[in-house]
Parts: structure tokens; sequence; C-alpha cells
């Protein structure tokens, strides 16, 4: 069930260096609320991928169900009920819903499945 992925890894890495920099310095109206979340869902796939020997879809779908989590808490306001007002947890965990997040992470997994699916194809055509 556990294996690392030393590829998956530092894509994931990266993902969140660029998640990092994006929360901080980005406050535009188009990248910092959707290349952001897109991006997010990657990020959690990569790290999955990283660590846990599963199927390509099944993994996808654990970071989509992690992605919509996250979602649905902030749609309850758990940080503000946990009374957690840092701004690490805001930049880490979102601070309000929006159904266009929702979107974003689908999207993000949709491209994760489409480049997986491109990887094993000249594999599939190779044997």
């Amino acid at each position: 069930m556990w294996c690392f992925r030393k590829g998956y890894f530092l894509t994931a890495c990266g993902l969140l260096l660029l998640e990092v920099f994006i929360a901080l310095y980005m406050h535009d109206r188009f990248v910092r609320p959707y290349a952001g979340d897109f991006l997010a869902a990657i990020f959690v796939y990569c790290l999955l991928r990283s660590v846990v020997r599963a199927s390509v879809g099944r993994l996808a779908t654990m970071a989509l169900a992690i992605s919509y989590l996250i979602e649905g808490l902030q749609y309850f306001n758990l940080l503000d009920r946990l009374d957690w007002h840092s701004r690490a947890a805001r930049i880490i965990f979102g601070s309000h819903f929006e159904w266009s997040d929702i979107i974003a992470y689908t999207l993000g997994i949709g491209l994760v499945l489409a480049m997986e699916r491109a990887r094993e194809q000249p594999a599939q055509l190779s044997s």
C-alpha cells in the first residue's frame, strides 16, 4: 500500500511552493482564485501518488474528495468555529466557499487523468 515515488514527490513540492507564492503575492481576480484551486487539486494528487500505491483513478478520486472536503469545511466556516485566525491556516485551508472552486478542483483532476492516460499510452503501444 505504501511506496515512494520521487518524481511525484518533487512535483508536489514544486506545486506547494507555487501555491504559497500565489497565496502570498498574487492578488488578482484570476490566478489566485482559479489557478490556485486548479493547482491545489493537482498538488493533493501528486502528494498522494508520491506515497500511496493505488490506481490512478482511485488516487484521483481521493484527491478530488479531499479538495471537496476542504471546500465543504469552508462552507461551514470551520476555521471561525475553531477560532483559528492565523494567516497560515487561512492560506492553507482557505476562508470562504465558492462553487467556482469546486469547478477548478474538478478541472485540475481532469487534467491529471488526461496526463496520466497520455503517459500510459506509449507504454501500452510499445508492449
